[in-house]
C-alpha cells in the first residue's frame, strides 16, 4: 500500500509552519546542541531503523553490498577517531575528492561527527579547479583515492601549507610519500565516538559555486542546515521512512550532499549508491531490481533516457516507483510529459541554489504539476519577484511579470557567508531579502517559472561553470590573446561550453592549434568543465575597461537581440 503524500494540505501547512517548531522534528543533543551526523545517524541507533539498510552500494562489477545504519555509524565513528588521532579539531576543513563509494559517506559523516567542516569536490575536475578551491578553503586534510591523488594532486599539493595530511580511501597499491592508506588505519580505531554537540551556527559544510568573474565562491553552511534538509526531503521529495531512494547526483556537488547524504538518512530511507556512471540499461535495471520508490535525477539524464526511446523502459518493471523529481537546471515540459507517458509518473521539478542549501520551491506530490514550472515555495519559505531599485528592491505583486527571484531570510540552510568575501556576501541581500540572481515570474496560482540567469553562469549537465575560470586557463596558452566563454544550447546537457579566442600575432588559426587549445583545457579543467568548441575571432567584443562582453558573444551566436552596445571597445568581427 502506497503512503499518502507528505503534504496533503499545502495551504494549511504553510499557514501553521514555523522553523522554530520544525527544529523539534529532530531531537536535540544533550545540552541543546545539534550535529548533522547525529540527526542523520545517531538518533536512529535506539530504534528499529538501526538495523535497516542505510546504503545499498552497487559496485561497477559484483553483487550489491548492504550497509545498515548501525554499520554506517560505526564506520563514521572510526573515521572521526582517525581524524582526532591526526590532531584535527572542530572547525578544521576536510576536503573529499572521491567517487561514489561507501568510504566517501563514512568520511563525510565522520568529519561532521568531529565538528570538522566538510567540503565535497567533483571527481571529474581537473587539477586547476581543485587547486583554486584548496587555496581558498585551506583544508587541513584531503580525502581522496590513490589514482586521483597521482593524477590530479601530486604535482602541486606540496605547495599548499594548510594541508597536513592526505588520506587515501579504497584500494591502495602503494601509498605515495606524505599520504596514509585509510583502510588499515581505520581498523585500529574504535567503532565508538561521542558525536560532538555543536552550536546551531557552527560551520559544517563548505560548498563551492562558480561566478562569472573572479575565483569560485565558497558558500559556508552551518549545522542547523540539517533542519531544512530534513524538512525539504520530507515535503519536496516525499520521503517516507523505509523508502528505497536513489539520488543520482554526484556527492561532489551540493545536491549530492544535501539530498544524496543528509536528507535521506535523517528521513530514515535506504539510499541506493551506484558506483558506475550513466548507462540507460543499467539505470532501468537498478530501478527495477532495487525496487526504487523515490528517484531524484537531473534533466540531462532524463533527456538522455528520452533519446534512447521508450522501448527500453517498457522492458522493465518500474511499478515500485512512486515519486520522480528533477534537479540541477530547469526541466523542459516535454520531459514531464515523457515521464508520465513512459514511466507512468511525471517528473516533479524543483528549484534551489548552492547558497540556499536546500530546496526552496517545488512541485509537490499532492498538487497538480504545471509542466515547465518550478512549483510553489516550501512551507517556511517566502518567495517573491522583485525589481532592483537605487534604494534596494521593489516587490512585484502583479502575476506573470518578470523580475528577480528573491527569498525572505533567514531559513536554516541559508548560507552564512562567502569564505573570505564578506562584501560579496552582503551584496546578495537587500534588507531581509536574498537576491538569487535568477529571473522568474509568478503566476496567479502562486507557481513560479524560471526565466534565466541574471549573469553568465553556464549550466552544463547540471554543473555550474564559471566562464572566468575557463577563460583563465585558455589564456595560459602562449598563442591566446583573449578568450570569451559562453554556454550554448545542447539537446542532452542543456548547455555546453563554447570558447571564442583571439590570437597573438604570428599564430595561425588552424585546426592543429584548435586541438592544442582544447587539449590544454581538458587537461587543466577536466572534460566536464572544458569547452567543447573553440572558435577563432580576430577581436572579441569588450567594454572600455577590457571586460569581454559575453552577452554579445551569446547574442551573435544564438541570433538574439544585442541590446545596448555603447560601452563596446572594438566590436565583434
Amino acid at each position: 500500500m502506497r503512503p499518502s503524500p507528505t503534504l496533503p494540505d499545502y495551504a494549511a501547512a504553510c499557514a501553521s509552519f514555523s522553523w522554530r517548531d520544525a527544529r523539534t522534528w529532530l531531537p536535540a543533543m544533550p545540552g541543546g546542541g545539534i550535529n548533522i551526523a547525529h540527526a542523520a545517524l545517531d538518533r536512529h541507533l535506539d530504534t528499529p531503523t538501526a538495523e535497516q539498510t542505510a546504503i545499498r552500494f552497487l559496485p561497477r562489477d559484483g553483487a550489491a553490498v548492504d550497509i545498515s545504519y548501525r554499520e554506517l555509524a560505526e564506520r563514521a565513528n572510526r573515521f572521526a577517531n582517525l581524524l582526532a588521532s591526526l590532531g584535527l579539531e572542530p572547525g578544521d576543513g576536510v576536503y573529499c575528492l572521491a567517487h561514489r563509494t561507501p568510504d566517501l559517506y563514512a568520511a563525510a559523516l565522520g568529519t561532521l561527527k568531529l565538528g570538522g567542516v566538510f567540503t565535497p569536490l567533483f571527481s571529474a575536475f581537473g587539477p586547476e579547479p581543485i587547486r583554486s578551491r584548496v587555496e581558498i578553503g585551506t583544508p587541513v586534510v584531503i580525502v581522496t583515492t590513490e589514482r586521483l591523488y597521482r593524477r590530479k594532486l601530486a604535482g602541486w599539493l606540496h605547495r599548499m601549507p594548510s594541508v597536513k595530511q592526505v588520506l587515501l580511501i579504497g584500494e591502495v597499491a602503494e601509498a605515495p610519500p606524505g599520504t596514509l592508506a585509510v583502510e588499515p588505519a581505520l581498523a585500529a580505531q574504535s567503532p565508538d565516538y561521542p558525536t560532538r554537540s555543536m552550536e546551531p551556527e557552527a560551520p559544517a559544510l563548505l560548498h563551492f559555486t562558480s561566478g562569472t568573474t573572479g575565483r569560485p565562491k565558497g558558500a559556508l553552511h552551518v549545522h542547523e542546515a540539517v533542519v531544512a534538509h530534513h524538512i525539504t526531503g520530507y515535503y519536496a521529495l516525499d520521503l517516507h521512512p523505509g523508502d528505497i531512494y536513489w539520488c543520482t547526483a554526484d556527492p561532489g556537488w551540493v545536491t549530492g550532499t544535501s539530498y544524496g547524504i543528509i536528507a535521506p538518512f535523517t528521513n530514515g530511507v535506504t539510499l541506493v549508491v551506484d558506483e558506475e556512471e550513466f548507462d540507460a540499461e543499467r539505470w532501468y535495471r537498478i530501478l527495477e531490481e532495487q525496487r526504487v520508490a523515490v528517484w531524484y535525477t537531473a534533466p540531462t539524464a532524463i533527456r538522455m533516457l528520452m533519446k534512447v526511446g521508450p522501448e527500453l523502459a517498457r522492458r522493465h518493471d518500474l511499478s515500485s516507483l512512486r515519486f520522480l523529481a528533477s534537479v540541477g537546471e530547469p526541466l523542459n515540459p516535454e520531459a514531464v510529459h515523457w515521464g508520465r507517458a513512459t514511466l507512468g509518473l511525471p517528473f516533479h521539478d524543483n528549484w534551489w541554489q548552492t547558497e540556499t542549501g536546500g530546496i526552496m520551491i517545488a512541485n509537490f506530490a499532492s498538487m497538480p504539476i504545471k509542466p515547465g514550472s518550478m512549483g510553489r515555495p516550501v512551507p517556511g519559505i517566502e518567495a517573491g519577484v522583485a525589481r532592483r531599485t537605487d534604494s534596494g528592491i521593489e516587490l512585484i505583486e502583479d502575476p506573470d511579470e518578470t523580475g528577480e527571484l528573491v527569498l525572505k531570510a533567514p531559513w536554516p540552510s541559508m548560507f552564512r557567508g562567502y569564505l573570505h568575501e564578506e562584501a560579496r556576501y552582503r551584496q546578495c541581500f537587500a534588507g531581509a531579502w536574498y537576491l538569487t540572481g535568477d529571473l522568474a515570474r509568478r503566476d496567479a496560482e502562486g507557481y513560479f517559472w524560471f526565466i534565466g540567469r541574471a549573469d553568465d553562469v553556464i549550466k552544463s549537465a547540471g554543473h555550474l561553470i564559471g566562464p572566468f575560470e575557463v577563460e583563465s586557463v585558455l589564456m595560459e596558452h602562449p598563442a591566446v590573446a583573449e578568450a570569451g566563454v559562453i554556454g550554448i544550447p545542447d539537446e542532452i546537457a542543456g548547455e555546453t561550453v563554447k570558447a571564442f579566442v583571439s590570437l597573438k600575432p604570428g599564430h595561425a588559426p588552424d585546426e592543429a592549434l584548435r586541438r592544442e587549445i582544447l587539449g590544454l583545457a581538458r587537461q587543466r579543467l577536466g572534460p566536464a568543465v572544458a569547452p567543447r568548441q573553440v572558435e577563432f575571432r580576430e577581436r572579441l567584443p569588450s567594454t572600455r575597461s577590457g571586460k569581454i562582453m559575453r552577452r554579445l558573444l551569446r547574442a551573435r551566436e544564438l541570433g538574439l537581440p544585442e541590446g545596448d552596445t555603447s560601452t563596446l571597445e572594438g566590436g565583434f568581427e
